[in-house]
């Protein structure tokens, strides 16, 4: 006679998806200090991590910045600002830079940062940055607890330390930063390149068997 099974068999297994309600959950994402500056002023530093590409001709990025933000005044104002990758190296100041006001410190000094002039805007970069992006607000629009700055890019500077004698710009060697949950990561294993999942294998040429 078969065996009857327990209800306890019979249980569904756990659920492995839980519902929240909404949020910003879309990680990893760049870490980027943003760099602005009034006329006469003591530059400042703002650390951004929602930022990200938005158009590639013309070249175009936005950053989101809550209004009572230091810096948010600086920037709506000059309508322009220097956005700086962050690497290993610059993590701890980019923390620093998120968690304290420049209304309080000299963010620059404080952590012994050098400030860049760029070609195209007042505001300066970061010398310790491996690439400073000049960027002009083109439009800003009021989302509600934060505002989104639309900008054109419109000039880049690199590190000439990550080229190399073809002038080919190795930007991953520089150990970049993202931003995900509340933690900082170095970017690590390469998985792949862009296309990489369609591109056709080379076939390696037969060789001549060698008789035994």
């Amino acid at each position: 006679m078969k065996k009857q099974e327990s209800n306890e068999n019979k249980k569904p297994a756990a659920a492995r998806k839980v519902t929240w309600k909404p949020g910003n959950m879309l990680y990893p994402v760049p870490a980027v200090m943003v760099s602005c500056r009034r006329e006469g002023e003591t530059p400042n530093i703002i650390t951004v991590a929602w930022a990200g590409t938005i158009c590639s001709s013309p070249a175009m990025l936005s950053i989101s910045i809550r209004p009572e933000r230091y810096s948010y005044d600086i920037i709506k104002e000059t309508e322009e600002f220097a956005v700086n990758l962050v690497t290993k190296d610059l993590v701890r100041a980019a923390d620093y830079c998120g968690v304290k006001s420049g209304r309080d410190v000299d963010k620059f000094t404080e952590m012994n940062l050098t400030p860049c002039a760029l070609k195209h805007i007042k505001a300066p970069g970061i010398e310790e940055s491996p690439v400073n992006l000049a960027c002009r607000v083109l439009e800003i629009k009021h989302l509600g607890s934060h505002d989104l700055f639309l900008a054109e890019v419109i000039g880049v500077t690199v590190d000439s330390r990550y080229m190399d004698e073809k002038e080919k710009f190795h930007l991953n060697q520089a150990g970049l930063v993202a931003y995900s949950h509340g933690e900082y990561f170095e970017l690590g294993k390469k998985l792949g390149s862009f296309g990489y999942s369609v591109r056709k294998t080379e076939k390696k040429p037969a060789g001549r068997r060698k008789n035994k």
